[in-house]
């Protein structure tokens, strides 16, 4: 794994840019990010270029060995794009301009930013495309960040009645898939049909979920025309986009496909104190972020980049941007970096090069101070690269015999129809992730499009959405799934499956899910002759089989079929992890306790161990000879060890 920075010369245009590069290079980085948000430093006024100030940039990166990753502007359109062409501005869901002033600030479905976008990236591809420091491109910059994906405009709403029109043919078929019978929703035309925002009380399901499609084809097909253009000037260079942690706006699978490897932006503080973890956990890891936030991100975006991931932007001390923003505990950066490697990321490239002393993110460090010192990070980044040059990391490594699998409709679907507000499909994903990380597993985050061929053990918890291509894949593969709650509810017209839930699931394991219930924030249902329960939502389900756990009240909540598994509730994180454990047990996968905030990764002949948590670490792996680090692992550190 190597080393980036992501670098704005248009900053600092005092600096010598020579100096600034061999100082990059003495540290050990090796790729650096410009350009990115340098539209109006690009193009000053339309039609007006100025790539002086790039040149000079490119050629000095060029002449001290640095590989480039040039970023597309178009996250940032200039103040005389939007004086002339206002109606570039995305809406929100009152209809309100988003207005010019920060980033951001345009409709993906808008055809004259299309056309705007698409000048300015020729004028960039045809000057650049053959530059010998140029490694590969970035398509504009964290898609859909400040909840951009969705916007209600004139263009918006045009465009979702063609797409509404390809996809049904007839508005017959549109209002039968839609159930519009229900309140007189029936439409008699395509262009009557406005965007599901703004009515008296909730627009159709449906209706919302089409909308939610639409919107993220609209950022595939923007992103489709960047990576068209870029490769017209120069096919062998690689194109990647920055997609950002927790985002489900859009589905990243369907954008990926159109890239050459994902990247993504990890800002593990950041995270932990802007998402509604419990104050216990954020209290914990404050200094050091939720221990598995990093790294499943790591495993679904290497699966959205077919294999392939760089993190694009690596928090290198405080934000500026989180409710509260802590420096990182000593050793978190060399501990994110070699996370960040067992995982299998190709570059690290840090945020940012030099604290920048102006406008919104002045409070958000670097690797050099505004004043030009060093940070802690450059330490422990010198640190990295040290010791892991020790090791011989090989990328032919078996991989997991576990896949979760992560889906963006599934989402989609949870959000517009939650049932339970403890019920959060996002959350769901997470929670199996750590048990699984809890109990010392590798995990490969895939798409339930994706093979199941190399697996012995699928988690599909809450894959509202499957057919029968998806049944037959896990008849083939022989494969073990852990299906529920919800697996299999919904159509693909957001309806109640006419045989009930799990849908065709029934194949695998007969049952149907008859009713489901949710349930008060403070109630919580024991699980019979167990130390856990189940709370937020769980399911009546009618099946002949009997269930392997049961609630105090009677009602079932684990089956099993042939070791395939169907969770009928929500458990809480003890009771999760005891039935992944109980499944892991019966398709044969060894599972081992590792203590609070301990994590391990392995990545054949090695194995990572990294300790989040407060507490001196003493877990020892067995059949295995420790080669860096100490036995006694301190809050912060790492060690690694190698199989004997």
């Amino acid at each position: 794994m190597e080393l980036g920075v992501c670098f704005y010369p248009e900053h600092w245009p005092e600096m010598n840019l020579l100096e600034e590069f061999q100082t990059m290079r003495d540290m050990g980085i090796q790729h650096v990010r410009m350009g990115e948000f340098s539209w109006t430093k690009l193009e000053p006024t339309s039609g007006c270029y100025n790539f002086n100030w790039l040149d000079e940039a490119m050629d000095a990166a060029s002449y001290c060995g640095l590989k480039v990753t040039l970023g597309t502007p178009t996250a940032t359109p200039p103040s005389w794009l939007i004086q002339k062409f206002p109606e570039v501005l995305s809406r929100d869901s009152q209809g309100r301009i988003r207005k010019f002033g920060s980033r951001r600030h345009y409709c993906f479905s808008n055809s004259k930013y299309c056309e705007e976008s698409s000048r300015i990236l020729h004028q960039i591809a045809k000057r650049y495309a053959f530059h010998p420091a140029l490694f590969a491109w970035q398509t504009d910059n964290e898609y859909g960040c400040h909840n951009t994906v969705l916007s209600y405009s004139e263009a918006a709403k045009e465009g979702f009645q063609k797409w509404l029109e390809t996809k049904y043919s007839t508005i017959e078929r549109l209002n039968r898939a839609w159930g519009n019978i229900f309140w007189s929703m029936e439409f008699s035309s395509f262009n009557h049909i406005e965007l599901p925002n703004m009515t008296v009380t909730e627009a159709n399901p449906s209706h919302s979920l089409d909308f939610q499609r639409y919107s993220s084809d609209m950022v595939r097909e923007y992103n489709q025309m960047q990576v068209k253009i870029l490769k017209s000037y120069n096919s062998e260079i690689p194109i990647q986009h920055n997609y950002m942690g927790h985002f489900t706006q859009f589905d990243h699978f369907d954008v990926g496909q159109d890239l050459d490897f994902a990247t993504w932006d990890s800002y593990p503080l950041g995270f932990l104190e802007q998402e509604p973890y419990p104050e216990e956990i954020k209290q914990t890891y404050y200094r050091t972020g939720h221990p598995d936030f990093a790294a499943f991100h790591h495993d679904l975006y290497r699966a959205v980049g077919r294999g392939r991931f760089w993190i694009m932007e690596q928090q290198s001390g405080p934000v500026n941007w989180a409710p509260v923003n802590p420096i990182p505990l000593q050793g978190m950066i060399k501990l994110w970096a070699f996370e960040a490697l067992f995982h299998g990321a190709e570059v690290l490239s840090i945020f940012r090069w030099k604290q920048v002393p102006f406008a919104q993110e002045q409070m958000h460090s670097g690797l050099l101070g505004v004043d030009g010192k060093k940070t802690k990070a450059v330490e422990e980044l010198e640190e990295f690269l040290r010791e892991s040059r020790q090791l011989n990391i090989s990328t032919d490594a078996k991989g997991p015999r576990i896949a979760l699998i992560f889906d963006y409709p599934s989402c989609w679907i949870h959000d517009l129809e939650p049932k339970a507000c403890g019920f959060n499909y996002f959350q769901l994903i997470f929670d199996f992730y750590t048990v699984l990380r809890e109990l010392g597993q590798n995990v490969d985050i895939i798409s339930k499009e994706d093979s199941f061929e190399s697996y012995q053990a699928i988690f599909c918890p809450a894959l509202v959405g499957i057919n029968e291509s998806f049944i037959h894949k896990v008849q083939r593969s022989e494969v073990k799934i852990f299906a529920g709650p919800r697996t299999g509810s919904k159509t693909k017209d957001f309806r109640i499956p006419h045989n009930l839930g799990p849908g065709v699931l029934q194949d695998i394991l007969p049952m149907k899910v008859s009713r489901s219930e949710s349930l008060r924030h403070s109630v919580k249902i024991a699980v019979e002759s167990a130390d856990f329960y189940g709370h937020s939502y769980r399911e009546v389900i009618e099946t002949d089989l009997d269930p392997i756990l049961s609630f105090e009240d009677g009602l079932g909540c684990l089956f099993e079929r042939n070791s395939n598994f169907y969770l009928g509730s929500v458990l809480n994180q003890r009771g999760l992890k005891e039935v992944c454990r109980l499944f892991l047990n019966r398709t044969e996968i060894e599972t081992i306790d590792l203590p609070r905030g301990t994590r391990t990764r392995q990545l054949d002949p090695y194995l990572l161990m990294t300790n989040y948590g407060p507490e001196v670490s003493l877990f020892q792996p067995e059949n295995y000879a420790r080669i860096l680090g100490n036995p006694q692992l301190e809050p912060g550190q790492i060690s690694v060890y190698k199989k004997l």
